[in-house]
């Protein structure tokens, strides 16, 4: 292979590797459709484990930010069976799959998506018993004024649930950080993500690691009325 074409061919796969990152960061409505099938795939393990240090109550009413490819949705949907369940996700490949996944729960009215930025949700103050956000948090704009901004929607006392697989120090951060800096995102690490839940005004703080398979968990409450008053 001559120099000029072995130029174009790394070029090449470079293009393709940045549009396979980007696809899956903001997910189109028809080639993210398979990223998205992927990440339902590849994160359900991962989201079973994080919803295991977190009560769902069958009442609650919860909003899953950056809702993918809806299986979340699904699975929260399940574990309240007498609640509502939101997702929100702002690429309108990733709604269109959700919506397309919980079609069925959709039309029984327990669920709902939304195309929105974890930035400017479009709820009501002090709506939701529970917020998810799996695989998500790194690609925020502006992690402590969003996390500020999921906190307007909680209800006193309600929980914010980071749950990720990619995360500084991680088990396999050494493969994943070189991937997060191309598409800028943030490489957080446990003590970080402790003082970002902190910062945004969460307490009752608590952290979970899975190190074998690089697994992270991260929660936080809204403070009670009484306590932001005293």
């Amino acid at each position: 292979m001559h120099t000029l074409e072995r130029i174009l061919y790394y070029a090449l796969l470079l293009g393709l590797l940045v549009y396979a990152l980007n696809q899956v960061r903001k997910p189109t409505r028809w080639v993210g459709r398979l990223f998205l099938w992927m990440m339902n795939l590849s994160h359900s393990g991962l989201t079973d484990w994080g919803l295991q240090h977190v009560e769902v109550a069958k009442a609650f009413t919860i909003l899953d930010v950056g809702c993918g490819g809806g299986r979340t949705i699904q699975k929260l949907a399940a574990l309240a069976p007498e609640g509502t369940v939101c997702g929100v996700d702002y690429a309108d490949g990733s709604v269109a799959a959700s919506r397309a996944m919980n079609a069925q729960l959709i039309a029984a009215g327990r669920v709902e998506i939304k195309q929105a930025s974890v930035s400017q949700l479009p709820f009501p103050a002090d709506k939701f018993n529970l917020v998810t956000a799996v695989e998500t948090q790194y690609y925020w704009p502006d992690p402590v004024q969003d996390m500020q901004e999921i906190l307007r929607v909680l209800k006193p006392g309600g929980k914010l649930i980071v749950i990720a697989e990619s995360y500084k120090k991680g088990a396999y951060n050494w493969l994943q950080a070189p991937v997060m800096k191309l598409v800028k995102s943030s490489n957080l690490d446990v003590d970080d993500h402790r003082q970002l839940f902190s910062a945004a005004g969460y307490t009752e703080i608590e952290i979970f690691e899975e190190r074998t398979k690089g697994w992270f968990c991260g929660i936080g409450q809204k403070p009670l009325i009484e306590e932001r008053k005293a």
